[in-house]
């Protein structure tokens, strides 16, 4: 079965049938109730009735879980027919018309807290010639970043299609200020396995960011780690890695590929030493 963002671009596959299949299917309304209510447990805000952004709110499945947890929301989705469900199912939180790719149109330091469910996915793919995932993955999450307060958390719930997926967006997120990381629920299960991106907006005085348990498994390494510097390999008297400089040539086009960006091909030539020149 096809995923949705290879069929056709949101603000169409979501169109008016697509809409009422979210809003009345049992199926999908369990499936988006219980990622939401994971989402929020994993936002872990100090209070109830913080104010919330709900990216990628749909027919409002998200926000319903949100006002029973007793928060106020205000979602956003580029589906203009979802967002009619949403107004006839008489959500309580406020909707807009957006498309996330070209940033949120918040003021700075709205929102305590951010939720996405099954959303960010599709920003990683190019719909027309002009569009460019890795430009607008860094609009977004600049405009999300400001969007927060400072110390705000987001946790953005998604279906990565490849490991280069994964990568494009986190090292997007992580450029644009954000601290943090991938979260994997249940990574032993094919069904059952979950990723959320838990990150947070700069640090208030005296706040400590815990990294939250990954479900179904104990093992350190599915949980997100928080910390405020990478972690160094062995460097040479260059600041690099001690690796040939073939194989650093490779890594360093394959980090532009997932970028997005238009790199040559290999071949025998690749990083091939140089005579000097007469």
């Amino acid at each position: 079965m096809s995923r949705p963002e290879h069929v056709a671009p949101p603000e169409l596959f979501y169109s008016r049938d697509e809409a009422k299949k979210y809003a009345t299917s049992s199926r999908m309304r369990e499936i988006q109730t219980s990622l939401t209510e994971r989402a929020i447990e994993l936002l872990a805000l100090p209070d109830e009735n913080s104010y919330v952004l709900d990216i990628g709110c749909g027919s409002g499945l998200s926000g319903e879980c949100l006002t029973e947890a007793g928060h106020v929301w205000v979602g956003c989705d580029i589906s203009k027919d979802m967002l009619e469900v949403s107004k006839e199912q008489e959500v309580e939180g406020d909707v807009i018309l957006n498309d996330m790719g070209q940033g949120l149109p918040f003021r700075p330091g709205t929102f305590d807290g951010c939720v996405s469910i099954s959303a960010i996915q599709w920003l990683c793919n190019a719909e027309t010639s002009t569009s460019n995932p890795y430009r607008r993955l860094l609009t977004f999450f600049t405009s999300l970043y400001r969007s927060l307060v400072q110390g705000g958390r987001a946790v953005l719930q998604w279906y990565p299609e490849n490991p280069q997926q994964m990568e494009l967006v986190t090292s997007c997120a992580m450029r644009c200020g954000f601290g943090g990381g991938l979260l994997v629920d249940y990574p032993h299960s094919t069904r059952a396995k979950k990723y959320f991106l838990v990150i947070y907006a700069g640090q208030r005085d005296g706040q400590i960011h815990k990294a939250p348990k990954a479900l179904g498994t104990e093992d350190a390494q599915n949980e997100a780690r928080f910390e405020n510097k990478r972690d160094r390999a062995h460097k040479g008297k260059r600041g690099r890695e001690d690796i040939s400089k073939k194989e650093w040539v490779k890594n360093k086009k394959q980090r532009q590929r997932a970028q997005g960006k238009a790199v040559p091909e290999d071949s025998k030539y690749t990083a091939r030493r140089r005579g000097p020149k007469f």
